[in-house]
């Protein structure tokens, strides 16, 4: 990876600031985005006592021409992009019949369109490379969660789409990894929507049982060098979509008992 040129976005917390340390540890050109600008001065700081080269973007994904800004600062600072990795999110937790619609719009704002633009403006400099696209989804993008309506999906959506890409080009060397983290502790939850659009606050789930963001980066890391088409993460994850292949209606029952068991789930 050293000299790489590597895009993150969402590189503020959790997967895509550990991303950030993990790539530039390595060596590679590292190209942080994420709507705090702050924070992401802070890492730059960070990384850069290390000798890495960063550039910091400030970039709403949601927002095409920010996107299209992104990939051009990127080009003019280092030449060219050789991964990208579309891994600014954000979550929901509330049922649907109570749900706000321009919750859903803004789930999919980010995390379906954030991938789409990104990706749309970072692929002639990708086919280049022969390059990598990365999306940081979610097993919510192979099952659908109850209380996510939103979360999930918006996940469908942004894997359908990377499938496609991957379809078009795979007589172009381009590599497109799907990679699917379960429950991680990261900030999402705690910028979680509710029902009508404000933050959730502290996450509702027991933090000591989930796979650390650091952990997930390695994995994620592991398997770009790899050119892995899918990572998918956790025993309980693996376990949900081999069996949900299978046993579709059991999984709704499991996924419903499992969900409920929520501090304050919004479904019993």
């Amino acid at each position: 990876m050293k000299d790489k040129v590597v895009v993150i976005t969402g590189a503020s917390s959790g997967i895509g600031e550990a991303l950030a340390k993990r790539f530039a540890l390595a060596g590679a050109k590292v190209v942080i985005a994420a709507r705090n600008i702050g924070k992401l001065i802070k890492l730059a700081d960070e990384l850069s006592k290390d000798a890495a080269e960063v550039l910091s973007v400030k970039t709403d994904v949601s927002s095409e021409s920010e996107c299209r800004n992104l990939i051009n600062e990127t080009v003019i600072k280092f030449g060219g992009i050789d991964i990208l990795i579309n891994n600014a999110g954000i979550s929901m937790r509330a049922l649907f019949e109570n749900t706000d619609l321009n919750v859903i719009r803004k789930l999919m704002d980010v995390n379906f369109w954030g991938t789409v633009y990104c990706s749309k403006f970072a692929l002639p400099h990708l086919l280049k490379s022969r390059g990598s696209v990365v999306g940081v989804s979610s097993i919510a993008g192979y099952k659908g969660l109850p209380g996510r309506a939103g979360y999930s999906a918006s996940k469908f959506a942004m894997q359908g789409f990377l499938e496609v890409l991957r379809i078009e080009n795979m007589k172009k060397d381009l590599h497109v990894l799907i990679a699917c983290p379960g429950f991680t502790t990261s900030n999402i939850r705690n910028t979680a929507l509710a029902a009508d659009g404000s933050q959730q606050g502290e996450s509702p789930r027991n933090e000591d049982k989930m796979m650390s963001a650091d952990e997930v980066a390695l994995q994620i890391f592991k398997a770009i060098q790899k050119r892995k088409d899918r990572l998918t993460l956790t025993s309980q994850g693996k376990l949900t979509v081999v069996l949900n292949k299978f046993f579709p209606k059991f999984m709704d029952k499991m996924v419903y008992n499992h969900m409920a068991k929520e501090p304050d789930s919004p479904f019993k």
